[in-house]
C-alpha cells in the first residue's frame, strides 16, 4: 500500500542546468506564455561565457528534447500541480504514517528516481526524516541524484550574526580585472554578483525620478552598488570636519560642558576634615575579635609561647646621630661611610633673627653664580613645623649623598702628614717683583663728562684723551699739562677710541667720534716730525683718485670715503677724514703704521675694515660677520689677525686668507682683549668679571681663570716695553695690577703673581674705569674714569 502511495504520489523538480534560450529565433516553436510558465529564461540575462560552456558540454540535457517534451506535457503538468494544492494535507498525514511504519528500514531506504521527458520521479523513504526541513533532490551531469540544502540563515544563534546579505568575496583582488564580465564578484555561496546598472540607462533612469534618501553619489567598491550613508553617519562625518570630537546617540559633543571638579580646589594647610567620624570606628570589629580569640586559644594551648619578662627594667636606648659608630668585630682596615655635618642654626625652620638674610643680602645672594654662594640655601622663618613646604632640592641632595658614598674609599690607608701650605704653589713675594705701580701719582682733569679712550704717544711724552665732550685732549706726561685740544664730536657725539701710530716718525693719532675717523697730526711737535707727518697722509691723494677713476663704473660702493678736512680742522692738525658709515668702536694699528684697523659692532658683514694710509684705499676682509664683533688686534710679529666676538677669539691668517684658529674663553660676553709682545699668549676680559689668559700653544681653552673683579670687566693690557706686568680695570672702581713672566722653556707654564689693587676712580651711574694703557718703557700706568678723570699710577 506504501509503494502504491508513493508511485502514485511524484513531484515535479526543475532541471538543474539552464537552458539558453534565443530570443530572436522561431526554431524552438514556444510561445511566449510556454517560455514565461516553464521558467527557461531564468538566469539569461546574467548568463556569460563560463555558462554557455557548461551547456554546451552537458550531454543529457538537448536542448530539442527539453523543447518538445515541455509541448506534450503541458496539460499533464497543470494537472499534477492542481492535484498536488489540493492534497498537500492527506499526504503529509499518510507521508508520517509511512515513516513510522519504515523505521526499522532506514539504513536500506534509497531513492528511487524515474526520468520523465522534463521532471524526475522522487521516491521517499524514511531516510528524509533526519535531512534538514527544505532539502530538495536534484540530478547532477551524470544523472545521480544528489541532495540541494536550504540556504543557512545567520541569526543570532549562529558566529557571524553581522554578516552582509551580499558581500562580495574576491578579497584584494581588483573589480579591474573583472571588467569584460556582466558580473563583479561572488557571494558567499558562490553566487556571481550582478553589475548594476550603468551608463546612459541609469543617467536617464536618475532624470526621471528623485534622489533616495541617503544618496551619495558614491559606489561601492566591493558590491558596485551604490554607497548609502545614514543621517547619524553624515552628522559623524560633518563633526570630523569641523575638528570635533564625533559622539554617538542623540545629544551632539559639546566643547563647552561644564567642568567636573572631581578633587576640591581648596589648598589646606593640613590634612584634616571637621567631617563627623564614621560608625565603624566606635562598633568593634567581629573580624579583629575573632583573630585575636584565635591567638588567645594558641597561647592557651601553648603553640604561641610569650616573651618572657627581663629581669631588668627596660631603659630606653639613647643614640648619637653625629658620633662616629666604633665596631671592633669589624676589619681594623675598614673605613665607615662618611656622615653628614650636623644641621647649623641657619638651617632651622624658626632660626634667631640674626640669621636671616635682610633684602640686601638675599639681593646679593641671588646675583651670585650658584658655585660661588657660601650656601645653597636661604633661612627662612616659620612659624610652626606644620607650614613648613616641602624641600625642592631634597631628591638632588640624596642623589649627591648617593654620589658621596659611592665614591668614598671601603679600605683604610695610611695617613700621610702633610703640611697644606707645602700644597700652595711657591709665588714669590710682592715685594721681589718690584717696579709696578702702587699709587695715584698725576691727575689729568679737564674733560666734561666721561673719559672714555686714552693712549701714550711711542716717546712716553705725551697722553692723549677722548671724552664724552667730543674733545680730543693731549696732556704732558710728567706734568699733567694740556697742552692741545681739538673738537671733532658735533652735537653731542662722544669719542670713543684713540690711538697713535706706533712708530716714532710723524707723530700721527687716529681719533674716532661717531662714523668718522680723523687722521691728525697735533701741532706740538718739532718742524720736521709735523712736516713728515702731513707729508705720509697727503700722499694717498694721487693714487686715491686713480682708483676713483678706474672705479667709476662700478656699482657697488666703496666701504669707506676719504675726505679732506676743512680749514678750520686743517689748522687744528687734521690731515684725513674717513667716513665709515657706522658708529667706530675700537683702533687697531698694524706694527709697521702704514695700516690701522677699526670696529663698528653694528656694521654686520663690515663690522671690521682695514685702512691703509699710502693709499688711502679701505677693504672688508670678511663677506660675512660671524657673530658680533667686538674688538680687533694685529700680532706684534705674524701677519695674523685676532677678531674676538661675544664667546669666541678667531684667529685669521692674512697671507694665506683663511681662519686658523678657534680660542674658546668660555665666557658669555667678551669686552677686550690683548696680546703679551712674545705673541704666544694673551688675556682676554669678559662683562661677567672673569679674566682669562690663554697660551696660544697650549689649548684653546683658556690655561687660568681670575675672577677678582666684582663687575664687568671694561678693559685688558699688556707691558709693551718688556716689564713682565699686565692689568685689568672693572667697572668696580678698581685696577688689578699682576705679574705675568712667560718662560722661554715650552715646558715650563706662565708665572702669574697678584700684586697691587688701585683704587681712586669714583663710580658714576654705575660705570668705573674704562680704559687703560702703559708708558712704552716705564711701569707707569693711565687710566681713563667715568668721573671725567685721567690718572697716572707710577
Amino acid at each position: 500500500m506504501a509503494g502504491g502511495i508513493l508511485a502514485s504520489k511524484k513531484r515535479k523538480i526543475p532541471e538543474v542546468s539552464v537552458v539558453g534560450v534565443d530570443s530572436t529565433s522561431d526554431a524552438s516553436g514556444l510561445e511566449e506564455d510556454d517560455v514565461f510558465r516553464t521558467g527557461t529564461l531564468d538566469g539569461t540575462l546574467s548568463q556569460d561565457e563560463d555558462s554557455e560552456e557548461e551547456e554546451e558540454g552537458d550531454s543529457d540535457f538537448e536542448t530539442g528534447d527539453e523543447l518538445s517534451s515541455d509541448e506534450g506535457d503541458e496539460e499533464e503538468e497543470e494537472e499534477l500541480m492542481d492535484e498536488d494544492d489540493s492534497d498537500d494535507e492527506d499526504d503529509e498525514e499518510e507521508l508520517e504514517a509511512l515513516r513510522k511504519q519504515a523505521g526499522a528500514e532506514k539504513a536500506l531506504s534509497h531513492l528511487s528516481l524515474a526520468r520523465t521527458d522534463s521532471t524526475i520521479d522522487v521516491n521517499y523513504d524514511s531516510e528524509l526524516e533526519d535531512l534538514p526541513a527544505g532539502t530538495r533532490v536534484e540530478k547532477d551531469a551524470n544523472g545521480n541524484p544528489r541532495y540541494v540544502f536550504p540556504e543557512i540563515e545567520p541569526n543570532y544563534d549562529s558566529d557571524d550574526s553581522d554578516a552582509a546579505d551580499a558581500e562580495n568575496t574576491i578579497g584584494d583582488i581588483p573589480l579591474s580585472l573583472y571588467d569584460m564580465f556582466p558580473h563583479i564578484g561572488y557571494t558567499i555561496d558562490g553566487k556571481k554578483i550582478v553589475r548594476p546598472a550603468a551608463g546612459k540607462a541609469l543617467d536617464a533612469l536618475l532624470d526621471t525620478i528623485d534622489l533616495p534618501k541617503g544618496w551619495t553619489g558614491m559606489v561601492d567598491k566591493n558590491t558596485g552598488k551604490p554607497l548609502k550613508i545614514s543621517k547619524e553617519e553624515l552628522g559623524i562625518v560633518a563633526q570630523i570636519q569641523r575638528q570635533m570630537v564625533p559622539k554617538e546617540g542623540e545629544g551632539e559633543y559639546d566643547p563647552y560642558e561644564p567642568t567636573v571638579e572631581w578633587f576640591t580646589s581648596k589648598t589646606e594647610i593640613m590634612p584634616l576634615s571637621s567631617a563627623p567620624e564614621p560608625k565603624r570606628r566606635f562598633v568593634p570589629s567581629k573580624h579583629e575579635a575573632k583573630r585575636i580569640m584565635k591567638i588567645v586559644r594558641a597561647i592557651r594551648e601553648g603553640r604561641i609561647v610569650p616573651r618572657k619578662p627581663d629581669e631588668e627594667p627596660l631603659v630606653p636606648k639613647l643614640y648619637d646621630l653625629w658620633s662616629t659608630p666604633t665596631n671592633a668585630k669589624a676589619d681594623p682596615m675598614a673605613l665607615p661611610a662618611p656622615k653628614l655635618p650636623p644641621p647649623t642654626h641657619a638651617e632651622s625652620y624658626h632660626p634667631p633673627l640674626e640669621y636671616l638674610p635682610n633684602a640686601e643680602e638675599k639681593k646679593e645672594w641671588e646675583e651670585l653664580d650658584p658655585e660661588e654662594r657660601p650656601r645653597d640655601y636661604l633661612p627662612q622663618n616659620f612659624s610652626s613645623l606644620r607650614v613648613v613646604p616641602g624641600y625642592n632640592r631634597f631628591v638632588k641632595e640624596r642623589f649627591e649623598r648617593c654620589l658621596d658614598l659611592y665614591l668614598a674609599p671601603r679600605v683604610r690607608r695610611r695617613r700621610m702628614f702633610v703640611d697644606p701650605n707645602t700644597l700652595l704653589p711657591k709665588l714669590p713675594s710682592p715685594q721681589d717683583l718690584r717696579p709696578f705701580p702702587t699709587s695715584c701719582a698725576t691727575l689729568y682733569r679737564g674733560h666734561v663728562g666721561r673719559v672714555r679712550t686714552l693712549a701714550v704717544d711711542p716717546r712716553g711724552q705725551w697722553l692723549a684723551t677722548g671724552g664724552d665732550d667730543g674733545t680730543v685732549r693731549l696732556w704732558e706726561v710728567l706734568t699733567g699739562r694740556e697742552v692741545w685740544r681739538a673738537k671733532i664730536g658735533e652735537d653731542g657725539v662722544p669719542v670713543s677710541a684713540v690711538k697713535w701710530r706706533p712708530t716714532v716718525e710723524g707723530g700721527i693719532l687716529a681719533a674716532a667720534a661717531g662714523e668718522d675717523i680723523y687722521l691728525i697730526v697735533p701741532p706740538i711737535f718739532d718742524i720736521e716730525t709735523e712736516t713728515i707727518g702731513r707729508e705720509a697722509l697727503a700722499a694717498g691723494w694721487g693714487y686715491a683718485a686713480v682708483v676713483q677713476q678706474s672705479n667709476e663704473g662700478l656699482k657697488r660702493e666703496p666701504p669707506a670715503k676719504w675726505v679732506k678736512p676743512t680749514d678750520k680742522q686743517s689748522d687744528q692738525g687734521v690731515g684725513v677724514i674717513i667716513t665709515v658709515g657706522m658708529p667706530v668702536k675700537h683702533i687697531a694699528w698694524h706694527r709697521r703704521g702704514d695700516y690701522f684697523s677699526t670696529v663698528s659692532p653694528a656694521g654686520q658683514n663690515r663690522s671690521v675694515l682695514i685702512h691703509q694710509i699710502s693709499k688711502h684705499h679701505t677693504q672688508s676682509p670678511f663677506r660675512k660677520s660671524k657673530g658680533l664683533i667686538q674688538k680687533v688686534e694685529f700680532h706684534p710679529y705674524k701677519p695674523l689677525l685676532f677678531v674676538a666676538t661675544q664667546r669666541y677669539v678667531r684667529i685669521y691668517d692674512l697671507s694665506q686668507q683663511k681662519q686658523i684658529k678657534t680660542l674658546l674663553p668660555g665666557s658669555q660676553w667678551i669686552s677686550s682683549f690683548d696680546i703679551h709682545p712674545g705673541g704666544d699668549n694673551m688675556i682676554v676680559g669678559s662683562y661677567d668679571k672673569r679674566l682669562l689668559w690663554h697660551d696660544l700653544d697650549l689649548s684653546a681653552k683658556p690655561y687660568k681663570t681670575m675672577r677678582y673683579h666684582t663687575k664687568a670687566i671694561r678693559a685688558v693690557k699688556y707691558h709693551q716695553g718688556g716689564m713682565p706686568l699686565f692689568c685689568s680695570a672693572s667697572d668696580d672702581g678698581d685696577i688689578q695690577v699682576f705679574h705675568g713672566k712667560v718662560y722661554g722653556d715650552l715646558m715650563e707654564n706662565a708665572l702669574i703673581v697678584p700684586l697691587k689693587v688701585l683704587k681712586g676712580h669714583v663710580i658714576k651711574s654705575s660705570l668705573g674705569v674704562l680704559d687703560v694703557d702703559w708708558h712704552p718703557r716705564e711701569c707707569w700706568l693711565f687710566s681713563a674714569g667715568a668721573d671725567g678723570t685721567a690718572r697716572m699710577w707710577s
